[in-house]
């Protein structure tokens, strides 16, 4: 099976405690404050594979928690950090942040490596807060919590040559003669569900892959029928070998269904209407298709630009000019780049790249609440994560932190007095104006 997207959790290891701890070696007077800091946690790091070609591994495990950073150590050791988590991803994976459809990556190039989701920084210990004026701190920070969220990873073909054409046209067929893929093959619309990809050896010493794409019907750049699904492979692969059923065996003439595909791609990207493009004529070895391929170049040649194709006559069935295909398809690769530039990707392209480089928001709001007032700010209740407040030098830290920041002078503003109570997050304080200290 083919799986081409996916929705999963990821989540960076958290930052190891900082601990609380003294030296009490006999011959050390006066040994001081010796609590480590705690280890960073590990990253969740996706790594592209060229050895993958689907997303099948996400189907079954659809969360991927880091480990932690370990905690602090006595005589002022630092905790181990965690090793990264890496997670491997085929080539040609577009990575999505669900909750606001920003793309975080685009994943195309062999050991290329993105950070999802960051570890927390390890809490430091108290002896990285020993100061002239207090030589002796009893405590430590918490680590800060791992980055969370979830993803979603869409899969886009990363194929050299891809089949295009109307259901049953012979592309599943064509793509097994000529590669060991055994694609599904049934005399019905929409054999194909899911791009099937094959490696072409084309008989002087080179090689391409080659996906033989879901059918397309009208409206497909609108979703209709296989629709999106379909359309996003073709925008990965180099060249675009366009099948046709020269013979019209369904009643179908063959150049209104070149023309409506080539609509369809330009209207989901126009950049694909540029892209290099091989007329393959297959089932020649029908009774009507001769005349037919005549008829269709009379056509192509009437409109401007139309000579420009390639036209092949083949037929799948009795391997009449496959290997022709084979050689113009090679031929064609080699003046083409390796891979379509990333601002060619029209859904990429529209969507901001999400940078996980963000300064931190530091601002906050104060208000009434009931009888006493409350504080909002993530960047504070974030920050008393990391302060153990159950130690009274820790809440006075965390007082001149507030301080600092000037939330002190916002709440006497808006009438603030000596004992009214303050809400951060889940914590409630008692507010003293004589001394800017909150007090839980």
């Amino acid at each position: 099976m083919f799986v081409d997207k996916a929705k999963i959790f990821v989540k960076g290891g958290d930052g190891g405690n900082g601990i609380v701890s003294y030296r009490r070696e006999k011959y050390v007077p006066e040994g001081g404050p010796a609590g480590g800091d705690g280890g960073r946690g590990a990253n969740v790091i996706f790594r592209v594979d060229e050895g993958l070609r689907t997303l099948m591994d996400f189907r079954y495990q659809k969360h991927f928690k880091a480990e932690k950073g370990e905690r602090g150590k006595v005589k002022s050791m630092h905790g181990a950090n965690a090793e990264h988590m890496i997670v491997r991803i085929p080539p040609g994976t577009i990575i999505i942040n669900d909750d606001t459809q920003e793309v975080i990556a685009d994943m195309t190039q062999h050991g290329q490596e993105i950070v999802v989701a960051r570890g927390g920084r390890g809490g430091r210990g108290n002896c990285r807060f020993a100061t002239v004026s207090n030589p002796a701190p009893d405590f430590a920070e918490n680590g800060e919590e791992g980055e969370e969220r979830w993803i979603v990873l869409e899969l886009k073909v990363m194929a050299d040559v891809g089949l295009v054409g109307f259901p049953s046209v012979g592309k599943s067929t064509l793509l097994s003669v000529v590669s060991g893929a055994k694609p599904k093959i049934g005399a019905y619309h929409f054999t194909t569900l899911s791009p099937n990809l094959g490696v072409v050896e084309v008989g002087d010493g080179r090689s391409f892959v080659m996906a033989d794409l879901p059918g397309l019907i009208e409206g497909a750049h609108e979703g209709v029928g296989l629709g999106h699904d379909f359309l996003r492979h073709v925008e990965r692969t180099r060249v675009i070998v366009h099948v046709i059923d020269m013979s019209g065996s369904e009643g179908r003439d063959p150049f209104e269904d070149w023309n409506k595909i080539n609509e369809e791609l330009a209207l989901y990207n126009p950049v694909l209407a540029d892209r290099p493009q091989i007329i393959a004529a297959n089932k020649m070895d029908m009774p009507d298709a001769p005349d037919q391929l005549e008829l269709f170049r009379e056509q192509l040649a009437e409109r401007d630009g139309g000579m420009n194709y390639e036209i092949l006559p083949m037929s799948s069935l009795t391997r009449q000019g496959v290997q022709e295909l084979l050689y113009k398809a090679a031929d064609l690769l080699e003046t083409v780049p390796e891979m379509p530039l990333i601002d060619e990707v029209k859904d990429v392209a529209e969507r901001k790249v999400y940078t996980l480089e963000k300064q931190e928001d530091e601002s906050f709001t104060v208000g009434k609440e009931n009888e006493g007032f409350v504080v909002r700010s993530a960047a504070i209740e974030k920050f008393m994560k990391r302060v153990n407040l159950n130690t009274h030098d820790a809440v006075l830290r965390f007082a001149r932190t507030l301080r600092k920041m000037g939330v002190d002078a916002e709440l006497r503003k808006i009438g603030a007095k000596d004992g009214d109570s303050v809400r951060i997050g889940d914590f409630t304080f008692e507010f003293f104006e004589g001394s800017d200290y909150f007090y839980e």
